[in-house]
This record gives C-alpha cells, structure tokens and sequence, in this order.
C-alpha cells in the first residue's frame, strides 16, 4: 500500500494570473452565480477511469484499517506542550522535497518559517470532467474550511470566485497531464523539477502545494494547489484540508506528529485539533516570516505551553 503524499514546493517566482484556462469556477455558496455558457461534462478517459477505481479501493481500505479519521483526535491521541512545539518546528521549518539536479527528490531540509502577509483568498476550479454535483460539494466544503481556517488564524482566508491568489485545481489525469503550459502562465517561473512532478504526477502522489514568494520574503503571494478529479469523496476531502492547510505554510510531514493530517501514516485524514493548534501557533503574531529553527524555538516553546496549560 503506498502512502498518502503530497508534493509541497516553494517556488520563487512572478506573479501569478489564471489567464485563458478552460475551466469552470463556481460561485460561492450564498452567491448568485454569473452567468455562463453550460459546458458538457466530458467523458473521462479509460486511464483516468480506471485511476478512480484504484482511488475508491484504496480509500475502502484504509477504512477498513481504521486510517483516515475524521474525528479530530481524543483520548486516545494526547500530545504535551513539548510534542506540540517539536512538532511544530518540524513541520513549520523544514521543507520536505529538495529540487536536486532537476528533480524533485523527497529529503528534508531546513527552511525559513513562511507565512501570509496577504489576505488568502481561495478559487476553485474545476475541470470539464467533474460532475456539477462535485463541483457543488467541493465548493460548499472550501468554504466552510476557509471559515474554520480564518477563525484559528486570525488571518483573512476566504473562498473567492474570481480574482483569487490560492488556486485549487481539481482535475482528472488527462486535464492536468495537457496543463503545462496552462500552469506556466499560472505561475512564471516555475522550475521544470516542480512543472514535470506535477504533470506526470506518480499514482502514490495523490495531491500538490506549490506557492510562490516573489519577494524572497518568506511571505506567500499565490500558490496552485492539485487535487486529482479521479478521488472518492473522503480522499477528496483530505487532499483539501492537507493542501490548502500545508499551503498556508505548513509545508513539511512528521513521523512523531499525531494526532495530525502532516504525517504520512494516513491515521488522520481530516484537520484535526493538534493542527489548529499548529495553525494557531504559525499566525501567532509573536513569530515572524524568515524567522530560522533557532530564532523561532524559544517563542515557539512559550506557545505551546500556553495553548496546552503544560511545560515544554
């Protein structure tokens, strides 16, 4: 069984605009939507179709393992104030791929901590092959995730339906396979290790983060998130909460985390209270972008004991 991975890449690079992309972006939930032409759903391919299939069997076993809670953690998952800052520090400031002689190899290495300056605003888009029954769904979970993410960060993060500068695309095998030169408008600069990961994305890489600091900053202005269309509703669901979470700045995994969506052992698949307080702890207005593992520990350490009543 190959683990739930996700390909999570800092990108130095342009600004980034959605510019003559053939997708469909719909309105938020309480909108009215624009008026548009209505697109077919496209038929999806017989590599994409039996891609599903794969997908829907390994979520029915994972469940049937126990893996990809929903319930947040509880009882049986207690973590101290020094698990929380440990983990912190791992996941925060440390980046989990290298791009090493144009590829993209997974092997840690220690990062600034990244954080949103910027308002983050969240777009969907949504391939021709995704039901409008999908599209609906997906967009009325965003939302209400964006919500829950605002209030834990303190941070302006909302779903937008145009004009956004957090783009999630959900598409099947074939669409994201011909978005190359779609995702280079996206994002200009884009390094080709990162543009060929994405585009022959492994099948044991179910989803992807990439954001971009035009300033050199350690302060996000876009990122590009990719869920594959092909993903039952569950796994779905958890390459959203992984994605636009890890996107927020949160780029790395830990073995050691639990309860916890940043460890690759799939036990959790929904955001969970120990990640709020992750969340919680990056917005904290006392760490700052481009703060490194040694000027952030101290801060962090004081944190976390005040969030879990505990010592570090």
């Amino acid at each position: 069984m190959k683990q739930l991975r996700t390909l999570t890449a800092i990108a130095l690079a342009g600004a980034a605009l959605l510019a003559g992309c053939e997708l469909v972006a719909p309105a938020p939930p309480g909108t009215a939507p624009a008026p548009r032409p209505t697109a077919p759903v496209t038929d999806p391919s017989a590599a994409s179709k039996a891609l599903a299939v794969y997908y829907k069997s390994v979520q029915r076993g994972l469940l049937t393992r126990g893996l990809l809670r929903t319930d947040g953690g509880g009882p049986d998952t207690p973590f101290s104030a020094r698990d929380l800052s440990q983990n912190f520090l791992r996941i925060a400031l440390f980046q989990e791929y290298q791009d090493i002689g144009g590829r993209l190899v997974a092997r840690e290495r220690a990062a600034r901590l990244h954080r949103w300056t910027k308002p983050v605003r969240l777009t969907l888009r949504f391939g021709r092959a995704t039901s409008e029954d999908i599209r609906n769904r997906d967009t009325t979970q965003t939302a209400r995730y964006a919500a829950r993410l605002a209030r834990i960060t303190g941070h302006p993060i909302s779903l937008s339906q145009a004009g956004g500068n957090f783009h999630i695309l959900v598409l099947n095998e074939d669409e994201r396979r011909a978005f190359g030169p779609e995702l280079k408008r996206l994002v200009p600069g884009i390094s080709a290790a990162s543009l060929n990961h994405l585009i022959n994305m492994p099948r044991d890489t179910y989803c992807a983060v990439f954001t971009t600091d035009t300033g050199n900053n350690s302060t996000p202005d876009q990122a590009v998130a990719v869920i594959r269309a092909e993903h039952p509703t569950l796994l779905r669901t958890a390459c959203l909460h992984e994605e636009i979470a890890q996107g927020l700045g949160l780029p790395n995994d830990s073995p050691r985390a639990r309860p916890s969506i940043f460890n690759d052992d799939e036990e959790f698949g929904l955001l969970t209270t120990h990640d709020e307080l992750l969340l919680k702890m990056l917005y904290d207005p006392r760490l700052t972008p481009g703060m490194s593992e040694a000027e952030a520990r101290p801060i962090v350490n004081q944190i976390a004991a005040e969030l879990t009543g505990g010592a570090v």
